[in-house]
């Protein structure tokens, strides 16, 4: 580590080997030089006068860069697509004099970046699918638990520990769709020139529109694009690094509202992130056990999505064929939002795979809510006994409020059922009400929603997919 200058967190502390990698500037010059092989080899291919040695030398450095020579070049020249153009010519003296060939710099810098995306976007898919494999064994395991449910953070009808593990699951599978669609959808630059009319290409080929387009076919199949844009200026319409940042900056969201939830039940005793053996949860409270992972996925969510207008924003004002002003700026966010996303996915699937379930305090906080949501089911009872229903509402309406009292005084448990069985207007036995309030019963369709859930929409992801070795090494901090 170096401690005399700035390094990002995102590389030191939180993201994972494979996705620095990606963004790191080895792999992206490399596609630079792929880039510059593929256009040499496609105007090759379609008359141009390049020898055959200038192909094989490009092909044989594609990964061989001095990047000392390019600072010594960028220091001279002060461009650093240049820069790089004369240290490939260096290693690879026959293509000198057409590296580059009636291109301009957006032409590497544009077509690397939407590879990198790509490639980015194959990572990050990888990394939900590894939380949902988690997922899928905790909903499977805690299907028919149940638990209380929340609207406006109070307590509702129940559910099951197994199906809100199945809401966490359901914003994923739409993040697997939305990055299926963007990966399969995002086109290629292509070969379009210092302004997108391609005017060098046809003064290259003569006069020849058909050799032009195919130039630009060509390169777009050697890098495995569907297609590239039919229409740009000096570079892509920026508005495609707003699609693909929208759909990172979801993965962050669902990420998000995962840890939000952990983070509360974690407050409630219900449920508890993992805690390693010698992990120090505070420096001075020895005790404190501190749902740390998921805060770190908020903190870290929190600065993805603050990035995700960024890139609407630079749309907005790339005046005319292009402007200079987006270089600096997508330099930062572009990374750094797949670089934390990728953080976050490694903690939530670090979290998904411990987390620990107390079926006692769940039990102990249905216990305490559970015969205020039965009023239904006692007033039924209560009819059948022979009695009033209007009666019967009365009478629990005014032991349900004494109880939820009592409860905020510091009384141990909820009562309702013994009063109720004690007010003769009521007339039903205690056994009987207890009879009516067996959580299970309260849970709906939960557990069935669960099992088909992960049958019909969850099971099918994983088709043709394995999970991958070393994951739960990956979390760095």
């Amino acid at each position: 580590m170096t401690t005399n200058r700035y390094s990002s967190p995102l590389a030191e502390r939180y993201a994972s080997q494979a996705m620095l990698e990606l963004w790191s500037p080895a792999t992206r010059h490399g596609l630079w030089r792929r880039l510059w092989l593929a256009l040499a080899e496609a105007q090759r291919e379609l008359g141009v006068a390049i020898p055959e040695e200038a192909i094989r030398q490009m092909r044989a450095n594609l990964d061989k860069i001095d990047f000392d020579a390019v600072a010594a070049y960028e220091k001279r020249f002060r461009h650093d697509v240049m820069a790089h153009v004369h240290a490939f010519g260096d290693v690879a003296p026959a293509a000198k004099p057409f590296i580059h060939l009636g291109a301009t710099s957006a032409y590497v810098t544009d077509n690397a970046d939407l590879i990198l995306m790509r490639r980015g976007l194959d990572l990050l898919r990888g990394r939900v699918l590894d939380v949902l494999r988690s997922l899928t064994a905790f909903a499977e395991q805690w299907r028919d638990q149940p638990t209380l449910g929340y609207t406006h953070l109070q307590p509702a009808q129940l559910t099951t520990v197994g199906k809100r593990a199945t809401l966490w699951m359901q914003d994923l599978v739409l993040d697997i769709a939305d990055i299926d669609y963007r990966r399969r959808t995002l086109p290629f630059r292509g070969v379009k020139g210092t302004t997108g009319t391609q005017a060098s290409f046809l003064e290259l080929f003569e006069g020849d529109h058909e050799k032009v387009r195919r130039l630009d076919q060509l390169v777009t199949e050697r890098v495995s694009f569907p297609a590239s844009l039919p229409v740009t200026g000096q570079t892509y319409t920026r508005k495609l690094d707003a699609f693909v940042l929208s759909v990172v900056a979801g993965v962050a969201a669902s990420a998000a509202k995962f840890s939000g939830d952990i983070r509360m039940l974690q407050s409630f005793g219900e449920m508890e992130e993992p805690f390693e053996s010698e992990q120090v949860g505070s420096s001075a409270m020895a005790y404190k056990r501190n749902p740390m992972r998921a805060e770190r996925i908020a903190s870290l969510a929190r600065f993805v999505n603050s990035l995700e207008g960024n890139a609407n924003q630079t749309h907005a004002v790339q005046y005319f064929e292009r402007t200079l002003d987006d270089s600096a700026n997508r330099r930062l966010v572009i990374p750094e939002m797949f670089l934390a996303t990728d953080a976050i996915l490694l903690l939530m699937a670090n979290i998904s795979r411990g987390l620990e379930v107390h079926p006692a305090v769940i039990g102990r906080r249905v216990a305490a809510e559970l015969p205020f949501m039965a009023t239904e089911q006692l007033i039924v009872r209560a009819v059948l006994a022979g009695g009033d229903r209007q009666v019967a509402h009365e009478t629990i309406r005014k032991h349900s409020l004494a109880a939820a009292r009592a409860l905020k005084d510091g009384a141990d448990s909820n009562d309702l059922l013994e009063r109720l069985s004690k007010d003769k207007s009521f007339g039903v036995k205690l056994k009987d009400l207890e009879g009516a309030i067996d959580p299970k019963r309260f849970v709906g369709r939960a557990p069935e929603q669960v099992d088909e859930f992960l049958r019909d929409v969850v099971t099918p992801l994983f088709a043709g997919e394995t999970a991958r070795p070393g994951r739960p090494d990956e979390l760095r901090v």
